[in-house]
């Protein structure tokens, strides 16, 4: 007689055998990056408004090492204000950390411990991401150490409110599930290199997390450990998005429907804003179109510090074409 089987007697067969095949990767990615991952521990200064004292808050966060000489990136919001940095490595040992530089516009920091005989991760490129491969964060979450969750990448291109209100950009959303004390630690691909900075959760949703791209985050480190700082632009100005009328679209031949608005030109050496005026409406920057305060904020990058730019405005519903000279933001 004929042996057969049905779907029922391979279908438990075949699904074992995937299940451990996903298993061994998320197992061998954790042997390999757990050693790299940290929990950072600071204290920092809180207002009391019972009694009006400052009083001394512990926190923690999660972060990991970049380099063999002790270079490690973390969130910014976990080291923000924070009187005394301490990392605590995989092994136990736990060693004061020095700041590097931090950018609050990317919510990413770096430290530096003198410790010896590290590992560090290797950041992969974001941009080769596709939705759906697998992601795999470590962290600290609660204070429960080197934590482990698995999903996938869930979309790519996603843009985040830093806390200065400047917009992230290159933002990756992940189902990997993340909680208060995981920012600043890896989300890393299912061959152990850093895809992305954990950053942000919305507590209101369920399985919507966010993550700080490879790409971005790489840069902005590499900028905080050479030069304390990313550079960037600022005007002087104060504005806000408005919307624009048919009439002054067409009249004007404007590509955008809307325009930031200047409600404030504040005099600051060695920005040049003379030619701006409140209640103008700015329209373009050094030639490209702006439509929002994150359109322009884009434009004020290092590349634009001290050097002469032409911007366009609508000034009593007619375009100007004014000179400005961005300086370096503080």
């Amino acid at each position: 007689m004929e042996n057969t089987y049905s779907w029922i007697d391979y279908a438990p067969q075949k699904d074992a055998e995937l299940l451990d095949s996903y298993s061994r990767t998320i197992t061998g990615v954790v042997a390999h990056v757990a050693e790299a991952v940290v929990h950072i521990q600071v204290q920092k200064p809180v207002n009391d408004p019972r009694n009006r004292e400052v009083k001394v808050q512990p926190g923690s966060g999660s972060g990991f090492i970049i380099s063999t000489d002790g270079f490690v990136v973390t969130n910014n919001h976990v080291i923000e204000n924070a009187q005394d940095i301490r990392v605590s490595l995989a092994d136990g040992r736990m060693v004061k950390a020095e700041l590097k530089g931090t950018d609050p516009s990317t919510d990413i920091a770096v430290l530096k411990i003198d410790v010896s005989g590290l590992r560090p991760l290797v950041f992969a490129d974001s941009e080769s991401l596709q939705p759906g491969q697998i992601a795999i964060a470590i962290g600290n979450p609660l204070g429960l150490q080197h934590t482990v969750t698995a999903g996938v990448v869930s979309a790519l291109g996603r843009t985040l409110r830093a806390n200065n209100g400047r917009l992230i950009d290159d933002i990756i959303q992940t189902d990997a599930s993340l909680n208060p004390g995981n920012s600043g630690g890896p989300l890393v691909d299912s061959s152990g290199r850093v895809i992305g900075v954990n950053t942000a959760t919305i507590m209101s949703a369920q399985g919507l997390c966010f993550a700080v791209s490879s790409n971005l985050a790489a840069f902005v480190a590499g900028k905080l450990i050479m030069e304390g700082r990313v550079k960037r632009a600022y005007l002087g100005i104060a504005g806000q998005l408005v919307n624009l009328t048919g009439r002054m679209i067409a009249a004007n031949r404007l590509d955008k429907t809307t325009g930031v608005y200047v409600y404030e030109v504040v005099a600051d050496q060695p920005v040049y804003n003379n030619e701006i005026k409140p209640g103008d409406i700015i329209v373009s920057f050094n030639g490209k179109a702006i439509g929002t305060v994150d359109e322009l904020h884009k434009q004020l990058n290092a590349d634009a510090i001290g050097r002469r730019t032409e911007i366009e405005v609508l000034r009593n519903g007619h375009k100007a074409t004014l000179r400005v000279i961005p300086g370096e933001m503080k």
